[in-house]
């Protein structure tokens, strides 16, 4: 052990021996692993060790796909065995939604480039693996990259390359105390002295949350317990021709693959049950949890009536151990916002599958300052500080472990860690009927609906689909509300401001008294955010943005801080409402003395609203004339009630976030996590038509000049009417040109005013001209769609300039 590393890696299980072996291989050869114990003790050792593809984030999904391409070159460079079975996957359902969402998953695979899965019959189940009863099942989906390894050896190979590479392995050390000095080094106290590192890697796994709280962070994971078990020989199995595929029975909440000449069987429980919440004790290693057959035996019954032959087979071995998990499921990795150098990389609950990726993606992110791909998904800073409640962290990692196996709708809304955050005009809003969505633990609405109302969860058009038309429709003919406490917004002042946001945006910075909308770059010349930045004339500057990508976006601000700077994230104490339609003009002018008609698109200033001293601005996500009143958030619920009554004569109606979706859809305004991401330049997505290519020194500029100057990119996000029947599209549905794949679907769904369903795609250029004919796969079924123009609702913007 050396007393100073470049890195120092906590942890030595499948997660950090993966990044070691990363970075070593970007050329970060001082890097050190420090285990507390031996290699894989904790979860790796005992994971079942099972590699599939599939994810509900398609971007997890490729990375799931590099880590599996990457196991054999590992067992080749490291020499050790990792005992790989790459015996093809299937996935199957028994339920007419499942087969439908396995249609759906099979397209939306093709769309992130994995070409190897197929959909099957029943009979070709069966012919797969003759064991499974199939008398009940509707289909099932194949891939052929998918089997398990040997655990042990996984961990082992990652470490021995990057040991080859120059990395150290440091076992039996426990890592004592974390302390950053003032040279901005991290002082590694540990049980063998100290060292000194200027990055410091916490994937400490099931010992992360101890880990973190050494730094005062409240890493927002929990270990869970997690039973398989393992049969002695059975005769059907050893008769076989070829090893069985793993298979994983969606409603039967449980997974199998040969062990030897046995079964190995996995379980996600709906009676799920939380271990060692604040992390496990520093003595726990190679232990298992006392198995629980009672509480698994409703998914075991499930389990002998897909696999009749384990009504004969013993039992040779039961597991339990315990695995951390996220709210979401997803991993936890990146830096911390405050924190230089201080990296995570736990809560990655499917080590074996996601480590591959996981270590590529945050050892690029350490050496070149970005990961290769769009990793937001399972970014840290996907979570605020709400997300370190323990409540809400028992509730929302219990939600998702019961629903591991559980299909989750696009319009279903689920209960836990709900009704957290909620608007001053909440109880108001409820009482007329809204339905609400959860965003970063904040509750917005959705639509309104009629007393008593539940809409049905559905892949296709809801119950609920002629309620949004409805409130569509009249945010169109006359005017609509919107709660706009779900809007991120940050305040910046100071004598340096301008001078700063000068350089964080790619835009021209308005002047007082206007706003503007402001890409924000990478060094890369990829996406940062599509901000909209107000001036508001008195030395103050707002920007506001969506309200998830706070901790995200102030984390680049931070990262990016200049002197004489003053920034606050002001979202939680500054809301307000977006007014829309061809009479809110009219509404808003019957509470003020100010001339509303004065203030210009894209204008901002400061309103006397009734009693309410507001900050407006016009503009608005619909396409129509519209104006954001924004308020405290104790005059919320007031600022709603004086519109209201403006507005009633006008026959005004209060609208949700479905109900804009369509609206923005019909204008062909894109949004952040769909047509605008990490991954995506700003020549793609057109966002370069907002860049102020006479000024310089923004970050990003020199990659965007490159991109201006150089061959246009490959493809480019156009508008599609879509020959849809009773689904839309809502996002990765591929597009297809006969039988070549041309580009996915960002975005989709029904133009309640024009009365067409639509989506927005990234498609190649070959392909983008106005009345190119192509097609998707809209729930698995084939779909005609028409490039058609931008903005198919008021093309030319007369009701945005009223």
């Amino acid at each position: 052990m050396k007393a100073k590393y470049r890195v120092v890696i906590i942890g030595g299980g499948v997660v950090g021996a993966s990044i070691a072996y990363h970075l070593t291989k970007l050329g970060w050869t001082d890097v050190a692993i420090v285990e507390r114990s031996v290699l894989t003790a904790g979860s790796s050792w005992h994971a079942a060790g099972g590699i599939h593809t599939l994810n509900a984030d398609p971007n997890i999904s490729a990375l799931q796909a590099y880590t599996i391409d990457l196991l054999p070159e590992i067992e080749k460079e490291s020499g050790i065995n990792i005992g790989l079975h790459l015996t093809g996957g299937i996935l199957m359902a028994r339920d007419p939604d499942r087969w439908d969402s396995l249609r759906s998953t099979y397209r939306i695979m093709q769309s992130m480039g994995i070409d190897d899965s197929q959909l099957v019959t029943p009979d070709e189940i069966k012919a797969m693996c003759p064991l499974i009863n199939t008398s009940d099942l509707l289909g099932g989906m194949t891939s052929e990259r998918e089997g398990y390894v040997d655990p042990s050896g996984v961990v082992h190979a990652y470490a021995r390359a990057a040991k080859n590479r120059g990395a150290d392995i440091i076992e039996h050390n426990r890592v004592i105390s974390l302390k950053q000095l003032p040279s901005l080094e991290w002082q590694v106290e540990t049980e063998k002295g100290v060292i000194l590192a200027e990055h410091v890697v916490n994937a400490g796994g099931l010992w992360a949350k101890q880990l973190g709280r050494m730094v005062g962070v409240e890493l927002p994971v929990t270990p869970m317990e997690h039973h398989y078990l393992v049969t002695e020989a059975i005769p059907e199995i050893a008769e076989l021709p070829k090893e069985m595929p793993t298979v994983v029975d969606l409603d039967g909440f449980s997974y199998m693959r040969q062990e030897q000449q046995g079964m190995l069987l996995g379980i996600y429980e709906i009676n799920h049950k939380h271990w060692q919440m604040d992390g496990a004790p520093w003595d726990y290693g190679m232990e298992l949890i006392q198995e629980d057959t009672d509480r698994i035996s409703d998914e075991l019954a499930l389990a002998f009536h897909r696999y009749p032959v384990l009504e004969n087979a013993g039992i040779r071995r039961w597991v339990n151990g315990a695995f951390t998990f996220s709210p979401d499921g997803n991993p936890l990795v990146g830096p911390i916002r405050g924190m230089r150098n201080y990296w995570v990389a736990c809560g990655v609950m499917a080590g074996f599958l996601q480590g591959g990726g996981v270590g590529k993606s945050l050892a690029e992110w350490m050496v070149h300052g970005e990961a290769e791909a769009d990793i937001f998904g399972m970014d840290i800073a996907r979570y605020g500080k709400f997300a370190e409640n323990r409540e809400y962290i028992r509730q929302t990692t219990g939600q998702f472990y019961s629903r591991r196996f559980i299909m989750t709708y696009p319009n279903e809304q689920l209960p836990a860690g709900r009704q957290l955050k909620v608007p001053g005009a909440y109880e108001g809003m409820s009482a007329a009927g809204a339905v609400w969505g959860a965003n970063w633990g904040l509750e917005m609405p959705m639509y309104f609906a009629p007393k008593d109302f539940a809409e049905k969860p559905s892949l296709r058009r809801s119950n609920a689909f002629d309620i949004i038309g409805a409130e569509a429709r009249k945010v169109r003919d006359s005017a609509g509300l919107l709660d706009i406490t779900g809007y991120s917004r940050y305040e910046v002042t100071g004598e340096g401001a301008e001078a700063w946001l000068d350089k964080i945006f790619a835009s021209r910075l308005p002047k007082p008294g206007r706003a503007r909308l402001a890409p924000m770059l990478g060094e890369d010349g990829r996406l940062k955010g599509d901000l909209t930045v107000m001036n508001w004339g008195d030395g103050s500057w707002w920007i506001m943005g969506s309200y998830y990508l706070r901790e995200w976006h102030m984390r680049w601000f931070g990262d990016h801080m200049a002197e004489g700077v003053s920034l606050r994230d002001i979202s939680d104490q500054v809301t307000g409402f977006g007014l829309s339609g061809p009479k809110s003009r009219e509404i808003l002018q019957k509470l003020t003395h100010q001339d509303v008609g004065a203030l210009p698109l894209l204008g901002c200033t400061a309103m006397d609203v009734g009693l309410i001293s507001a900050r407006v601005a016009r503009m608005s996500i619909t396409g129509e004339l519209g104006y954001e009143i924004n308020c405290s958030a104790l005059e919320h619920a007031t600022l709603r009630r004086i519109l209201l009554e403006a507005g009633a004569e006008f026959g005004m109606t209060e609208f949700g976030f479905a109900s804009g979706n369509a609206l923005r859809l019909e204008k062909s305004f894109g949004i952040w996590s769909r047509e605008f991401t990490q991954g995506y330049t700003a020549g793609q997505t057109g966002l370069d038509r907002f860049i102020d290519w006479n000024k310089s020194g923004f970050i990003g500029e020199a990659a965007a000049r490159a991109e201006k100057d150089g061959k246009l990119s490959k493809q480019v996000l156009v508008t599609l009417e879509v020959e849809a029947r009773d689904a839309d599209a809502s996002g990765y549905e591929p597009i297809w040109q006969g039988d070549k794949r041309v580009g996915y679907v960002t975005s989709g769904g029904y133009g309640h005013t024009i009365g067409k369903s639509l989506a927005i795609a990234m498609i190649d250029r070959s392909c983008a001209e106005v009345g190119t004919v192509l097609s998707t796969h809209i729930v698995g079924e084939e779909c005609r769609v028409t490039v058609i123009p931008t903005s198919p609702y008021d093309p030319e913007g007369k009701a945005m300039r009223g």
